[in-house]
Order: structure tokens, then C-alpha cells, then sequence
């Protein structure tokens, strides 16, 4: 049965610190998979046909939206379909190409750079190693595991804001520093969860467990949650803070593959409807 948002009030169910580790485990895992249900679909929410547009769009979704990333990339593919072709590029052109994706003179030099050294240091293909990617300009562990995990199917577990925000409110870890929260969280599941783990969790975060006022009420998972009651418990009320980019559609791909939408061709609601 799938999972779906309480549709009345859920109480409390507070983890004690002296949570033992198996216990711990327990609930994480079980935790992932009601998210599972809850997002079947989910996926890196960055339109790429391979692992050259990847790394360009992770890289160019920094301070900004996916959705924004999708809108203009495809210009940017369109003219520079090679790291050879943008390691040539004008920058000055770059520039104004990804200028609405928001500080785009630095991303214009990342972009650049990588490309660069995409063509001098590994004959012009991105490497399916996290310590070569790490290598390319603009390019962290957070960038390096997006690329890894869905252009490689190479497990890691992604680290973003919301991820931080989440994995410490569900007491998985109190660690602070990304690779810190990498390496606790990656010890509670398999390495054959990591990469969708890190999907579903992002996926929870941008929609329901949002950081200013997370949507309790209108939670799949409430009742596995320490941090119930931080946000709006009343369902009603809970449901108008379900958040989404634009559009009212859970991922924000333009392109979306075929397996993420309904026989309607639009793409899967969230929950099931209760």
C-alpha cells in the first residue's frame, strides 16, 4: 500500500536520545521506504542526455532553480554540444546565454574550465571517478555523486541543502559538515540505496519538509518523525504549504522520461490521493 498524508491530527512520535543504533537503522530504512512509495518517479530533476550535460547542469544549478537550469541549457547544448566546442567558446557569449541562471560570470569560467580540462586531461569525456571529478573546475563531492549516481549508475548520496536539513531533523546524524553527513548517513543503508535515497529525500524536502515551515500535517512519514510539530500539524492548513516550483508538477523537467508520467502524459501526482 502506498504511503499517504495523515488525514487527521498524528501524535507525536519523539526519538530519545538513547535510540539505539539498530533501532536507528530500523527507522531510517523504513523511513526510505515510504518515501519510495510516495515518489515512485523520483529522479535528478535536471534535463541531460549524457554525462557532459550533466555535470554542466548540476554545476549551473547552484543559487538557483532546476527549473530555471532547464530552461536554459538547451541553448547552451544546442551551440557548445562538446567539452571541445565550449572549451573554444567565447565567454562573452556564454555569459549572456546563462546569464538567468544568476551569477553567471563565475559560471561561465567553471563551465569553461571544465570543459578544458575535460579535453586536456581526459581526451574530452567525463570520468566516471570521484577523484578525477572533484578535479574539473566548479565541480565538489555534491556535483561529483549527482554525476556519479545517474550518468554512471555508480552509488552516492548526494548532499544538498535540503538533505542536510533533513537527515538532522529525522536525528540520523548531528553531524554538520557534508562529508561528515555523507559518510554517518551512508553507514545506515546499502550502497545500492544511496543514489535514490538521495533522490527521495531531496524530492520530500523541496515539497513537503520545507525549511521554513515544513508541512507537518500533509506528511507521509509523520509518524516516524522526531521533528513533528515544528511545522503546521493541521492537514487543511498543511496542504496549502505543499510547495513546487512552477507548475503544480513534482519534477520541474521539461523533458521528463516517459516512465515518470501517467496515462495522461502529465507526470505522477506526489501522493496518492486520500
Amino acid at each position: 500500500m502506498k504511503a499517504v498524508a495523515p488525514t487527521g491530527p498524528v501524535q507525536a512520535n519523539p526519538v530519545k536520545k538513547s535510540e539505539s543504533r539498530t533501532a536507528l537503522v530500523r527507522r531510517a530504512r523504513r523511513i526510505n521506504r515510504e518515501l519510495a512509495e510516495v515518489y515512485p518517479y523520483a529522479h535528478p530533476e535536471l534535463d541531460f542526455e549524457n554525462p557532459f550535460q550533466l555535470v554542466l547542469a548540476t554545476v549551473l544549478s547552484a543559487q538557483t532553480t532546476d527549473l530555471r537550469v532547464n530552461q536554459t541549457t538547451p541553448a547552451l547544448f544546442a551551440k557548445y554540444p562538446t567539452p571541445e566546442d565550449l572549451a573554444a567558446a567565447n565567454p562573452e557569449e556564454v555569459e549572456e546565454i546563462l546569464r538567468p541562471t544568476g551569477f553567471f560570470r563565475a559560471k561561465t569560467r567553471s563551465v569553461i574550465g571544465l570543459s578544458k580540462a575535460l579535453v586536456e586531461q581526459f581526451g574530452g569525456e567525463v570520468p566516471g571517478r570521484l577523484e578525477d571529478l572533484v578535479k574539473l573546475p566548479g565541480v565538489g563531492r555534491k556535483t561529483a555523486f549527482v554525476v556519479l549516481g545517474n550518468a554512471f549508475g555508480r552509488p552516492g548520496i548526494t548532499v544538498d541543502t535540503h538533505f542536510q536539513r533533513l537527515v538532522r531533523r529525522w536525528q540520523w546524524t548531528e553531524q554538520t559538515e557534508p562529508e561528515k553527513i555523507e559518510a554517518a548517513v551512508g553507514a545506515l543503508f546499502p550502497k545500492s540505496d544511496w543514489t535514490m535515497l538521495s533522490h527521495h529525500v531531496i524530492f520530500h524536502g523541496r515539497r513537503i519538509c520545507h525549511a521554513r515551515k515544513p508541512a507537518c500535517g500533509a506528511c507521509p512519514i509523520a509518524p516516524l518523525c522526531p521533528a513533528y510539530g515544528e511545522g503546521e500539524t493541521d492537514p487543511e492548513k498543511a496542504k496549502k504549504l505543499l510547495k513546487y516550483e512552477k507548475g503544480g508538477f513534482p519534477g520541474q523537467r521539461l523533458k521528463p522520461p516517459q516512465a515518470y508520467l501517467d496515462a495522461g502524459g502529465k507526470p505522477a501526482p506526489p501522493l496518492e490521493a486520500g
